[in-house]
């Protein structure tokens, strides 16, 4: 695969039109410089920035006094706050919201970065395997959640079936689904089966809807169910049982539909603002009924560039504290989903916009080689 082609230069974040936002004309040049420095310093440090440390960071040759008097414009502007008394500052929603439209400077991967990051994407691997793989690239690069969507994709065609016996009643069901898809499923049975039977289960089967979409599958099979099943033999009944286990009572992702994929969500107990229990509780259950995770992905699905939520512009109360970046991924000029990374809304966005820009290049790109 070809890695160096990409152009990092070129990343761009989109800006949040229906968010409130200041203008970088309305902070003079030495405010911005000083509200970087100060953003800079609380996402490396995470600790409160005071005035003396906000002079040395910026190399300006000006007094503490003229620093806290800027200091205190940035307050007013609701760019930054002072969690206690007598503290320094630190960012706020709309400050990083500044910082992010404004001030923040990209820096490009190297290029045994892109190469690491292409390595693990390969065109050999089935659709689900490469969403796995991405979701566990991103979240292994940034030590935070990576989330990738599952493409979406039109009804999958039905290319063939197996079964394969397992113990205690089980039977290891191996789909193939427009070429190369693959899935795996395991279904209980009401007797044990022995190897031969379901290879003449699978004969049948694959003669009845080898071709057909999955709905399509699905709606014979529950017509079939519903027959007189005294006019079936014994290996048609044992089939359309079998059948209806797996297209019908389980379920498959072979059809249209979006969901995602979530990896290292534990890395985010490592975040000492994100250590409280109630709050790290809310978040995983938004991550397991992943409803609320889906519509926010579904918000940048069509949008232009690297999008960034910071906080409460998710519009969920368990990402308050978070800040998700996304960008959708596209093959054959056709956009398939979104993939980003959830974390606190101190992170190193310099660094965490290329990850997920490349990221969905590069998947992308792995997507456009597949057959």
């Amino acid at each position: 695969m070809k890695v160096c082609e990409y152009s990092f230069t070129e990343t761009r974040v989109s800006n949040k039109a229906d968010q409130q936002t200041i203008s970088e004309e309305r902070l003079n040049e030495r405010a911005q410089l000083l509200l970087k420095t100060l953003i800079e310093r609380y996402i490396r440090e995470g600790q409160p920035v005071g005035s003396k440390v906000l002079v040395q960071d910026a190399g300006l040759d000006i007094s503490p006094a003229t620093v806290r008097n800027v200091v205190a414009d940035l307050e007013r502007l609701g760019l930054v706050h002072s969690p206690h008394t007598s503290a320094g500052r630190v960012p706020t929603e709309l400050g990083y919201r500044m910082f992010i439209d404004h001030l923040v400077t990209i820096k490009p991967l190297a290029s045994n970065e892109v190469q690491s990051l292409a390595s693990n994407l390969t065109p050999q691997a089935d659709v689900s395997q490469l969403v796995e793989s991405a979701s566990a690239v991103l979240s292994g690069f940034t030590q935070m959640a990576g989330v990738v969507m599952l493409p979406s994709q039109a009804p999958a065609a039905l290319r063939q079936i197996e079964f394969l016996p397992l113990s205690e009643n089980r039977v290891l069901a191996i789909l193939v689904f427009n070429e190369q898809d693959v899935q795996n499923r395991v279904i209980r049975t009401s007797r044990p089966y022995t190897l031969a039977e379901l290879e003449r289960i699978a004969r049948y089967l694959n003669a009845q809807f080898m071709g057909r979409d999955v709905q399509a599958v699905r709606r014979d099979l529950l017509q079939e169910m519903e027959n007189a099943q005294a006019n079936m033999d014994r290996l048609m009944r044992s089939a359309i049982e079998m059948a209806h286990k797996v297209f019908v009572e389980e379920g498959t992702e072979g059809e249209a539909g979006q969901d995602f994929v979530i990896a290292g969500e534990t890395n985010l107990m490592d975040y000492e603002e994100m250590a409280d229990v109630p709050r790290l509780r809310q978040l995983f259950d938004a991550f397991n009924e992943k409803q609320g995770i889906l519509d926010l992905l579904d918000k940048s699905l069509h949008a232009q560039g690297v999008q960034i939520f910071i906080g409460h512009e998710s519009g969920y109360e368990a990402l308050e504290n978070c800040s998700v970046v996304t960008t959708p991924y596209s093959a054959n000029g056709e956009v398939l989903g979104v993939l980003g990374i959830i974390g606190p809304t101190r992170m190193a966005y310099d660094r965490i916009i290329p990850v997920v820009d490349v990221t969905a290049k590069l998947l992308g790109t792995v997507l456009n080689q597949r057959p």
